[in-house]
């Protein structure tokens, strides 16, 4: 398929920044942390790239984002749909951070979700801090777990900073 011939746009974003989310390792920890975002496709389209603003990289690391369906009212991850491997380096801090994904066909009112993971030192991702007055309405919910952790725990007022870009 000739992807130039359709316009890629972000259809599910939220870009505030007021606080800092963390992957990886604390110096002396076994487990790692992972952070994820799940969200609502108001759209159908193919799915070009996940964006995720870094605030704080202090190490060249990889990040390994996974893509899955996601059951909102169980609270439940699907299958892993995609995966895409993006390596960082301090100069990345304070920059939006393209993960490249391919082939994916994301369906209008579905809902999805995706997860960061670093095998490395701490990386800060970009998040925002909602309130009872301030909600964040994307539709959706930040996610954090240690490593082994399947289940986590889901914030409604926490919101990676993210954009999910299609081709529609």
């Amino acid at each position: 398929m000739n992807q130039s011939k359709f316009h890629l746009k972000a259809v599910v974003e939220q870009t505030t920044n007021n606080t800092t989310s963390w992957i990886g390792r604390r110096k002396g920890e076994t487990k790692g942390k992972i952070s994820g975002q799940t969200f609502i496709c108001p759209t159908e389209g193919e799915l070009d790239s996940i964006e995720i603003f870094s605030t704080l990289v202090t190490e060249k690391e990889p990040v390994v984002l996974s893509l899955h369906s996601f059951d909102a009212e169980n609270k439940t991850w699907g299958p892993v749909l995609e995966t895409s491997t993006v390596e960082l380096i301090k100069e990345d801090s304070g920059k939006w951070i393209s993960f490249p994904i391919g082939g994916i066909r994301l369906q209008k009112g579905n809902t999805y979700g995706f997860r960061l993971q670093s095998e490395g030192e701490l990386i800060g991702l970009g998040e925002a801090l909602g309130s009872y007055d301030h909600t964040l309405c994307i539709g959706g919910q930040e996610w954090l777990a240690n490593e082994g952790d399947q289940k986590g725990n889901y914030y409604s007022y926490l919101s990676l900073a993210f954009k999910i870009d299609l081709r529609a």
